[in-house]
């Protein structure tokens, strides 16, 4: 009995503060200025001058859909590349090698410009890349 008490009283909280909307208009806890969301994000200074490519992906030759085609993606570079000796792979140590290909996706180029100018990276636009970076061993 008690338990259903404090979860009513939970949902009638929660129905007064989204009926309320103070919410919605209170004031920021604090101003963030462009190229300051790096540093207070808790990324070590090493990954934030870092520079990134800023790409549309070229079409595939067996993509025969648009689904694809005209989004934007941030990939960083990555300098921290060698030769796996016992399997002959390319190995990383870099923790950023892999983002840009699976979650910087942007719907045009000046939204990936604007997230590289708020994070602090230096960046380089291109059109279109078949591949945005070379691997050197």
């Amino acid at each position: 009995m008690a338990s259903s008490r404090v979860l009513s009283l939970t949902r009638a909280h929660r129905l007064a503060l989204l009926s309320s909307r103070r919410w919605l208009s209170s004031p920021p806890l604090a101003e963030v200025n462009p190229c300051e969301v790096g540093m207070i994000s808790g990324i070590p200074e090493q990954h934030l001058r870092r520079r990134v490519i800023i790409y549309s992906p070229a079409r595939t030759a067996t993509q025969q859909g648009s689904g694809k085609v005209g989004r934007w993606k941030i990939n960083f570079l990555s300098t921290q590349k060698w030769e796996n000796p016992l399997m002959g792979w390319t190995s990383t140590g870099d923790p950023y090698a892999n983002v840009g290909e699976a979650g910087l996706s942007f719907e045009s180029e000046e939204a990936a410009k604007a997230f590289a100018e708020k994070h602090g990276w230096e960046y380089e636009a291109s059109s279109s890349l078949a591949c945005p970076y070379a691997v050197h061993l």
